[in-house]
């Protein structure tokens, strides 16, 4: 009967694990040099009015704004448009400013109507680009007090093309 060296057999069949090791440590340097933090999908910031009950709080209407502009391209006219009916303001940004202010209201409906209100401009060809960024201004906000008061932050231009 033949008998066999354990020993000599055991060597034979070890694996190396220096080079696994090294291996699993740079695989684990790789995943971390290579990972992104990205926030969460879903999260996000809303601000609703203290105390107030979101269902019975409707978002307004988008506010149509056109711009009218002169021969020059300086505004000739703003006009609001309504579902009442069109209101004339004459070039006067201040009352532009007045009426989004009165269209939100006051109360607990009123922080949620300014953060979901959308205005949207309709400006001629011809108008300037100051004018727009003059009405631009005058929806966004206004100063109280020393104190920046921000009205609407959602606004869009119509597009001119046909």
């Amino acid at each position: 009967m033949k008998i066999r060296d354990k020993s000599r057999h055991a060597n034979k069949n070890d694996l190396p694990m220096a080079p696994m090791i090294d291996i699993v440590f740079l695989l684990l340097v790789f995943f971390i040099m290579t990972f992104r933090i990205v926030t969460m999908e879903g999260d996000f910031n809303v601000n609703t009015a203290k105390g107030a009950d979101d269902s019975d709080i409707q978002p307004p209407l988008p506010i149509m704004v056109e711009l009218q502009s002169d021969s020059d391209g300086n505004i000739a006219d703003i006009v609001l448009q309504r579902p009442t009916g069109d209101l004339s303001l004459g070039p006067d940004f201040q009352k532009l400013t007045d009426e989004v202010v009165a269209y939100v209201g006051a109360g607990p409906q009123r922080d949620v109507a300014l953060h979901s209100m959308q205005v949207i401009f309709d400006c001629d060809e011809h108008l300037r680009y100051e004018e727009a960024v003059n009405a631009l201004t005058a929806v966004s906000g206004y100063i109280e007090n020393d104190q920046l008061v921000t009205l609407v932050k959602n606004v869009q231009f119509r597009d001119l093309a046909p």
